[in-house]
């Protein structure tokens, strides 16, 4: 039975799975196995060539991971998804999958530091430019672009810069030069539907919001269908031209049968395939179970980093507050406005009046919140940027990402509100009391 909705709290409990056909059990089962017993040798055949789905083998499919895969596809309003060891593994397969050496990406600066240094050093040992453009200036983008450009790339809510992505207008570009946009998602599950601005890919690191308990990791791509890789045959051979690597299959003919499938499916049968970089059954079950209540996280998630930024505000050694929620310039308030419609996430970042010494006093001073390199868990989270996730990056590219020396990201998790603003609250005296002293 099918249950038709397009509501995403029904569709995060429902989607793809009703009850196992074996036992009744209600809840997805692990299917904990690495192989699958075929019918006949004309089964066999049929799935290696193609003539129809089905599990072959966990490192290219699984029956628990389907499930994820299709519940976040109908979430998205995709027409279908992979699933992939890391939200890093998802970013690196999403561009790797229509490009090669010799080969471009333009990207904007405003990323999370990993991506960041997979783009810029990772990526140039393939022999894959990454141009990085100032995306508060859509027009940048197509400034960027040649006849090698085979994607542009962006988040929705930059971390940790949080300043809200352009997507309509970048898009919009990049669908009149034949160029499609791949949007990492991960900062706003649910608040934000890229398909409906016109992205064409969109990634995830799972591990984030859609797990939400911090247990385990993983990635997403999900491919919206939306896109004519056929009409721009030229800018994407690995899709139109015989592939060597799946005995000749050309893509955007292969998959008509199944639907407008040809990324991901290529993406599934040559590079997850290829470089193994997949997700376990159990780790699908985990996301599953974060998965049913991410609607009713996400509420609080926002309700709650709004009341922090609020706060933050007013608090004498705050100088700058940065969330999504609260931009003062007027375009990126329209662009928060636009875009993130289910509300404005729960990453919230400020600046410290007493710079890197301050923000370090902030940190070692917090009770609650938890000092880990991760975001989008029930729990409250605080890091300083400068000296971990973007430790690496130059300070000028530091900068460039919106990461100074004083600078603190939240992720601001559902505990109560009171406790919540009591931790910060005496973490800031902390830093006040050192800025006070200088």
């Amino acid at each position: 039975m099918t249950i038709e909705t397009t509501n995403p709290e029904t569709l995060a409990l429902h989607a793809a799975f009703r009850s196992d056909p074996a036992t009744g059990a209600v809840a997805v089962p692990i299917y904990q196995t690495t192989s699958y017993q075929f019918d006949s040798t004309e089964h066999a055949s049929n799935l290696f060539a193609l003539k129809e789905l089905g599990n072959v083998y966990t490192r290219i499919m699984n029956p628990t991971t389907d499930v994820l895969e299709q519940r976040v596809a109908a979430l998205e309003g995709g027409a279908a998804a992979l699933a992939v060891s890391s939200g890093q593994a998802a970013e690196a397969i999403a561009i790797q999958n229509i490009c090669h050496a010799g080969d471009n990406i333009v990207t904007g600066t405003d990323l999370y530091g990993g991506t960041w240094n997979l783009f810029k050093n990772t990526f140039k040992t393939m022999g894959i430019e990454v141009r990085f453009v100032d995306p508060t200036d859509p027009e940048n983008f197509r400034r960027a672009t040649d006849d090698r450009t085979r994607a542009y790339f962006a988040e929705t809510v930059p971390n940790p810069k949080l300043t809200v992505f352009p997507i309509k207008e970048v898009a919009d570009i990049g669908r009149e030069l034949g160029v499609p946009l791949i949007v990492d998602n991960t900062a706003a599950p649910l608040l934000c539907r890229p398909f409906d601005h016109g992205a064409a890919v969109v990634v995830y690191s799972t591990t984030k919001y859609i797990g939400g308990h911090g247990t385990s990791i993983g990635g997403l791509i999900v491919d919206g269908g939306n896109f004519d890789w056929e009409k721009h045959a030229d800018r994407f051979p690995m899709l139109n031209q015989p592939d060597p690597s799946y005995h000749g299959a050309v893509w955007t003919e292969a998959v008509k049968p199944l639907g407008p499938i040809a990324y991901v499916l290529k993406a599934r049968v040559t590079l997850l395939r290829d470089l193994g970089a997949a997700m376990s059954p159990f780790n699908a079950f985990q996301f599953i179970q974060g998965l049913e209540t991410l609607p009713l996280r996400m509420r609080e998630h926002c309700r709650n980093a709004q009341a922090v930024a609020d706060y933050l505000k007013g608090h004498p050694a705050v100088t700058k507050v940065i969330f999504a929620g609260a931009q003062e310039d007027a375009e990126q308030k329209r662009r928060a406005d636009a875009y993130l419609t289910g509300g404005y996430g729960g990453l919230v970042g400020f600046e410290l009046k007493g710079g890197l010494e301050a923000g370090r006093a902030f940190i070692d001073a917090l009770e609650m919140f938890y000092h880990v390199a991760n975001i989008g868990d029930a729990r409250s989270l605080a890091i300083h940027p400068a000296t971990t996730t973007h430790s690496q990056l130059s300070p000028e590219e530091q900068l460039a990402t919106g990461v100074s020396e004083g600078y603190v990201r939240l992720s601001v998790g559902i505990e109560h509100i009171d406790d919540i603003l009591k931790d910060l609250d005496q973490a800031l005296e902390t830093a006040g009391k050192l800025d006070l002293a200088a």
